[in-house]
């Protein structure tokens, strides 16, 4: 068995692992990561971009087909066809290019890559089975970055018709009927996808509403946009088993109805990938299925560090990356503690959801005093030359010194608008200096702008 030594050991290559070790290697911290399967993790390879780039080329054909009905633009198109082998090759050139350029960074930043699998000897030492034989690395702290997988229901495992998200990401046919177990942002962003493909989706969803992590006035729109698509919203509703032609389900009232479906994507949360490198020796402190962290990141095990979708939610990839970030530093020596304001979280819908800090309820929850300024985008120009008039701004401000608590927004492309709703909370701006900003117009962030001056009651144009 080969042995290796070095000062920071990473376990994943995904958004969070590869960003410690580049980090760590720049600050000149001798650093090994291993990753078993793709450097980029899930969200590079079969999660966040790949997604991405389905959705734009969905967008694209939908747009298309919609032409051939007549478009108010003028726009005529004969006949719109797609050719998705050449759609999933366009995507998956994307994702090498990316992933080819994390291993280039690695490199660059002088971070030694090991393929293959990593199990804990002890709290300092792994095993590492891959490709090039075994191998013991010893290191003077560890970073558990293994990240999430799809979840799976016992009455529905995944096989044959029943695929996970990272099956749904690498389909080579568009499937003529698709069911989806699970309302939430995966299921919706993927269904909203093939629906403008062209397949008959229907969402399944067991709680009252879709995306229930989000209040009703920013649903609405995405509830009205999946009508309109054609797709078919069964809320109240539980998936019990496959059947002949589809999937099972039973209703509100208890009846059980069985949905046609060529495929059945199973989409109802991830869970945390701890078993491939646990060991009995191993003890780490546990809130519930997810790693127990403090303000550095640090486990219960001196000098074993935890990052990302393990350590619970909100699994989003550059939460991970700044934990991983801040660990290099403390590693490297730094004195860096977790003191981030707010994380922002975008919904890839049609329309989209961005949402930064409290929303109303949680600030209600919480006790705080708060005012509501909101601006529709049916009164914004740029809105309206992008035929997206649907949606809205929407900002919180504690009322007792009108300091910005949450930012929400519901319309197409509000996702470019989470950096200006992250920055006003992380840089503690007042309603006053958001009203004071000049926003360039036309452009969506004039919505920010007039919903900063609603609070006031001194908006321009609404």
């Amino acid at each position: 068995m080969k042995d290796l030594t070095c000062k920071l050991l990473v376990i994943g290559g995904g958004p969070g692992g590869y960003v410690c070790a580049i980090r760590a290697g720049q600050l000149g911290v001798d650093t090994i990561i291993v990753e078993p399967k793709w450097l980029g993790g899930t969200c590079l390879n079969v999660g966040c971009i790949p997604s991405k780039a389905l959705i734009h080329a969905a967008d694209e054909f939908h747009a298309a087909r919609g032409a051939q009905e007549g478009s108010p633009l003028g726009i005529q198109v004969d006949e719109a066809r797609i050719d998705f082998t050449q759609t999933m090759a366009w995507k998956d050139g994307i994702v090498e290019r990316l992933t080819t350029g994390v291993s280039g960074l690695l490199r660059k930043a002088k971070v030694r890559h090991v393929a293959g699998y990593a199990r804990f000897v002890d709290g300092k030492t792994v095993d590492v089975d891959g490709p090039d034989g075994p191998m013991r690395v010893r290191a003077e702290a560890v970073v558990i970055a293994t990240g999430a997988a799809p979840a799976s229901l016992p009455n529905l495992p995944f096989g044959g018709k029943v695929i996970s998200s990272t099956e749904a990401l690498s389909l080579t046919q568009i499937p003529d009927k698709l069911a989806i177990v699970g309302g939430g942002y995966i299921g919706l962003e993927i269904g909203t996808a093939f629906a403008k493909f062209g397949s008959a989706v229907t969402v399944v969803e067991a709680e009252p509403s879709i995306l229930p992590q989000y209040d009703a006035r920013l649903r609405r729109p995405v509830e009205e946009a999946l009508a309109g698509l054609g797709v078919r919203v069964m809320t109240g509703t539980r998936a019990k088993t496959e059947g002949r032609s589809g999937l099972i389900v039973e209703g509100p009232d208890g009846e059980t109805e069985e949905i046609e479906a060529d495929r059945i994507l199973i989409a109802v949360g991830r869970k945390p990938n701890l078993e491939s490198v646990a060991a009995e020796g191993l003890q780490l402190a546990m809130s519930g299925r997810y790693v127990t962290i403090d303000e550095r990141c640090a486990t219960s095990m001196r000098g074993v560090f935890a990052i990302g979708d393990i350590t619970g939610e909100p699994m989003l990839a550059h939460r991970a990356m700044a934990q991983g970030e801040l660990v290099a530093h403390v590693v490297a020596g730094g004195r860096d503690v977790w003191d981030k304001r707010a994380m922002p979280s975008i919904c890839f819908t049609d329309p989209e959801i961005v949402t930064c800090g409290m929303d109303p309820e949680a600030a209600k929850n919480a006790g705080i005093e708060f005012d509501i300024g909101q601006f529709p985008f049916k009164a914004n120009g740029r809105a309206m030359t992008m035929e997206a008039d649907t949606g809205f701004v929407r900002i919180i401000a504690r009322r007792s010194d009108q300091a910005i608590i949450g930012v929400q927004a519901v319309g197409r492309g509000v996702s470019e608008l989470a950096a200006a709703f992250t920055v006003a909370i992380e840089m503690g701006a007042c309603v006053e200096d958001l009203s004071a900003i000049v926003q360039a117009h036309p452009s969506l962030g004039e919505g920010l702008l007039e919903a900063a001056l609603n609070i006031s009651g001194e908006q321009i144009h609404s």
